[in-house]
């Protein structure tokens, strides 16, 4: 009996040993994100959310599909940054086909535990510029920008061993390579077609650069769950934004409503919508994390707000307002680096707060502050214009001039056709002239004053 029982407990051992093996093959995931279009703030806030989310859920690694024409050097620094103190091995993927990482894309690449590309795409080109002339040539950075960035492309081969003399020519010979030129150069790990198969082709191998905190890696992909990050609509929308193309016919157009609107005052139309889209358009150079755009937007609101309350508009300031209000909200709700500052099931919750808090701003705004502000323009009635239309009674009789008694107290007065009025007619004041008050028979019912 006792044998029966301890062959029991032992198969239950194993069974319960099985299936806690399986659930924690079950539980390795690789998280897989898509970088697409320029590089600013705001993309340096998206790989530092991608992180943040591959470390809390201990992923095996964290894929970034890249397809960038470059952007900021210094949003490129800050990613680079995150991915090298990232507790979680950062593969830059350049996919998909016909996808490029140039400029500072090449520099995001060079920074990563491991590079990947797909067929049909290229690295490279990255020399470093100050901006384009106005006939369209590039204007080339000045000597010691070109030292610092070869410097720093140097030590980023370096630290992972590849190619340095390739990487240097990324920025003297603006140098481009396809992914087989790149694989046989020694400045990537691996050509992929797809996820799948950079999981087979880098299963194994080791980081080229320490992950922080646990040194050099050796990936091991078996029977990893592929998890993937979408772009939120906040991303997707600055992404269009972003564009330089976009960013810029927003500036002039921002600019041209807001001239257009002061030449014909009164309509309001043309400066409204002038001032969101130039503001649109600084946002969308890039310049700002999500936490200032977002603030730039709701200050923007706050002197929609106002001008409703200053200059009523029949709530087309009002309308502007909350709009802004609500799109700053939701950009300011993520803290540096693009690590939300509440859960996500919050901050759902939080976009709904936001949106009905803009609405009742803007109601309050609409009739509470506008009321009060219109109360203390309207200008006092008082002297001789508030006594057209009172009525008192005659106390001495007027022929055609006497005495009328209004409001308590006695005033000369006059009839207006010339009548002879007798004490106690009720008479209404149609004229002031001077101190005497012009006045006509009452003879309705309505109550007056005496």
């Amino acid at each position: 009996m006792g044998k029966r029982w301890v062959l029991l407990v032992f198969t239950l051992l194993i069974i319960v040993g099985l299936f806690s093996s399986v659930s924690a093959r079950s539980s390795r995931v690789v998280y897989v994100a898509k970088i697409d279009g320029t590089i600013t703030g705001y993309t340096a806030d998206q790989f530092g959310r991608y992180i943040k989310t591959a470390e809390e859920h201990n992923a095996e690694a964290l894929i970034i599909e890249l397809n960038t024409p470059g952007g900021l050097g210094d949003a490129m620094m800050r990613i680079v940054s995150e991915i090298q103190n990232s507790t979680v091995p950062v593969i830059i993927y350049v996919a998909p086909r016909g996808a490029i990482a140039a400029s500072a894309g090449t520099y995001i690449a060079m920074g990563s535990h491991l590079i990947v590309m797909a067929p049909g795409t290229s690295i490279g080109a990255c020399e470093p510029i100050m901006g384009y002339a106005n006939n369209g040539s590039i204007i080339k950075a000045p000597e010691k920008i070109r030292n610092f960035y070869m410097a720093y492309m140097r030590s980023l081969a370096q630290e992972s061993g590849r190619n340095v003399t390739a990487a240097e020519k990324f920025i003297t010979e603006d140098l481009s390579l396809t992914p087989e030129e790149a694989l046989r150069a020694g400045v990537i790990e691996a050509i992929a077609e797809d996820v799948p198969s950079l999981l087979r082709k880098a299963n194994g191998m080791r980081t080229k650069i320490p992950v922080s905190g646990r040194g050099y890696v050796v990936l091991n992909f078996n029977d990893v769950k592929v998890v993937r990050i979408e772009p939120s609509l906040r991303d997707t929308l600055i992404k269009y934004i972003t564009n330089p193309s976009v960013a810029y016919l927003l500036l002039n157009i921002g600019l041209i409503g807001l001239i257009f609107g002061f030449l014909t005052p009164g309509w309001h139309v043309p400066e409204t919508v002038g001032a969101i889209l130039l503001v649109l358009g600084l946002v969308g150079l890039g310049y700002f994390g999500y936490n200032s755009a977002g603030l730039l937007l709701i200050g923007l609101a706050m002197v929609f707000f106002v001008a409703e309350a200053l200059t009523p508009t029949f709530g087309l300031f009002t309308v502007a307002g909350v709009v802004t209000f609500v799109i700053g909200g939701i950009m300011l709700f993520s803290g540096n680096g693009g690590v939300y500052l509440v859960s996500p099931g919050t901050y759902s919750l939080l976009r709904i707060a936001i949106l009905v808090m803009g609405i009742l701003i803007g109601l309050f705004f609409l009739f509470g502050v506008a009321t009060v502000v219109r109360a203390h323009r309207r200008k006092p009635e008082a002297g001789k214009e508030e006594l057209i239309g009172e009525v008192g009674r005659v106390v001495e009789d007027l022929d055609p001039e006497g005495m009328v008694k209004l409001h308590g107290e006695l005033w000369k007065a006059r009839s207006k056709r010339g009548e002879r009025l007798p004490v106690g007619t009720r008479v209404r004041v149609v004229e002031v002239r001077g101190l005497t008050l012009v006045v006509e028979k009452f003879d309705t019912q309505q109550e007056g004053g005496d």
